[in-house]
């Protein structure tokens, strides 16, 4: 699988490129102030992107929205119950201290377990709800295969798990995504979350200070 990539200051949050070798299909995922290095590699190699997928609607996460919109003319997609989040960017921006442009509108919200294809891969959407309402898990693997990525969004850290002091957080819920849905993937799945380094389930289930 092509995997890319990218964070800057000031959020340093990772926006991600993936896609198929075979294919040249790809997706970008939570496009935000990074956005021109993700657009840079999706010219770089020549990929032909189908979708903009969001984790969810944090201002960090869709600070880039429109400018990929704009760049790619794909579709972009977002848990519904996100959408309140989404519709409120610029004020999100101000209460944290800076301007940010209303993103253009979201073209599709996620069906209840919906999967996407991208060459051989396939692109699952489970609900991880906590950390915000409408916090989604993209899990990419194989068609037919169990090995699964997993891009989480703000849920689970490397040593540490989303914040929940945000409007529409809550931490048992929080908790109960982590535990049910991201652990059932077994220790061997990737965890690629929205900020920091990747991580396993297997280490953050062994020593994660928060879920020990």
């Amino acid at each position: 699988m092509i995997l890319e990539i990218r964070a800057v200051p000031p959020f340093g949050k990772n926006g991600f490129v993936i896609g198929s070798e075979k294919t040249r299909e790809a997706v970008v995922i939570d496009p935000g102030d990074e956005v021109d290095e993700l657009l840079d590699i999706v010219g770089q190699r020549r990929l032909e992107v189908t979708r903009i997928l969001l984790t969810h609607a944090h201002v960090d996460h869709v600070t880039g929205v429109g400018a990929a919109k704009r760049a790619l003319g794909v579709p972009i997609y977002l848990h519904k119950d996100d959408n309140f989040l989404y519709e409120a960017v610029p004020e999100q921006a101000a209460f944290f201290g800076f301007e940010a442009a209303r993103p253009p509108p979201v073209d599709h919200f996620y069906d209840p377990a919906q999967t996407f294809a991208m060459g051989e891969w396939e692109i699952s959407v489970h609900h991880t709800p906590g950390h915000c309402p409408g916090g989604v898990c993209l899990a990419v693997g194989v068609a037919g295969e169990a090995k699964r990525d997993l891009f989480v969004g703000d849920t689970l850290f490397a040593g540490s798990i989303g914040r929940t002091d945000l409007p529409g957080a809550d931490h048992g819920t929080l908790l109960r995504s982590i535990k049910d849905v991201l652990f059932a993937f077994g220790d061997a799945a990737r965890v690629y979350p929205g900020h920091g380094p990747a991580t396993t389930i297997g280490q953050e289930r062994r020593s994660n200070p928060f879920l020990i």
